[in-house]
């Protein structure tokens, strides 16, 4: 089903449980959101070269293809659209971090719908890509980042982040050597409460790591956060 016309644009929604595909439709629908629903992975992959939506979220346990499958093919075929993914469990997040499949954020079930709503609109602020005000190159080590061209390389090898990626980076390398919570990182870079769960940060910043390769400069401070450091 697609609302016409919808003010925040279209979202792609592929979830196989009827009563969270409705409750989640529904919830997107009244913040402005088109929503398209899909109930296999093969279709979902389908509508979204099809349809070209501003985000994407896909249960991680579908039909035929799997959410994380859907999103391979997707990045591989050159679309960086936003992408949340459902998953029923948060070990299945460290299958995500292993493929570096490149998913902006994801949600553990039971969730609540508000905040995933939140979160389709925060990864839409983020992937609008609207340029810092002082725009100045930064250097970390052999990592150079631009905020207005929203661009890295790594010892000169060009990096291909996600929007959210991007940001967590830029956030960091913005103050080298500081040490940040995760607290203040997921507040900063991502506008979500404390209350919401830190554990997504640890997860994208495990897949900014593995793009980085042996370049990477985000240092783990045990038992307090992170901090890029060259």
């Amino acid at each position: 089903m697609t609302v016409d016309a919808p003010p925040r644009g279209l979202v792609l929604l592929v979830e196989d449980e009827p009563a969270i595909a409705d409750l989640v439709r529904l919830y997107l629908t009244r913040d402005g959101f088109g929503v398209h629903l899909e109930r296999d992975g093969s279709a979902g992959l389908a509508a979204a070269r099809r349809l070209r939506p501003v985000a994407c979220v896909l249960d991680i346990a579908l039909p035929g293809l799997t959410g994380t499958e859907v999103c391979r093919r997707l990045r591989e075929a050159g679309d960086w659209t936003p992408v949340i993914f459902l998953t029923a469990r948060d070990d299945e997040v460290d299958r995500v971090v292993g493929l570096e499949l490149g998913a902006d954020d994801y949600v553990t079930k039971p969730f609540s719908p508000r905040e995933l709503v939140a979160r389709v609109r925060a990864v839409l602020r983020r992937s609008a890509g609207t340029p810092e005000p002082t725009g100045l190159p930064r250097v970390v080590g052999s990592v150079a980042l631009d905020p207005t061209r929203r661009t890295v390389t790594a010892a000169g090898a060009p990096v291909q982040l996600t929007s959210t990626e991007f940001d967590l980076l830029a956030y960091l390398m913005a103050r080298p050597g500081r040490v940040f919570t995760r607290e203040e990182l997921l507040a900063g870079v991502w506008g979500y409460a404390a209350h919401a769960g830190t554990r997504t940060v640890d997860v994208h910043v495990a897949q900014v790591r593995a793009k980085l390769g042996a370049a990477g400069v985000i240092r783990t401070h045990r038992g307090v956060g992170y901090a890029a450091d060259g």
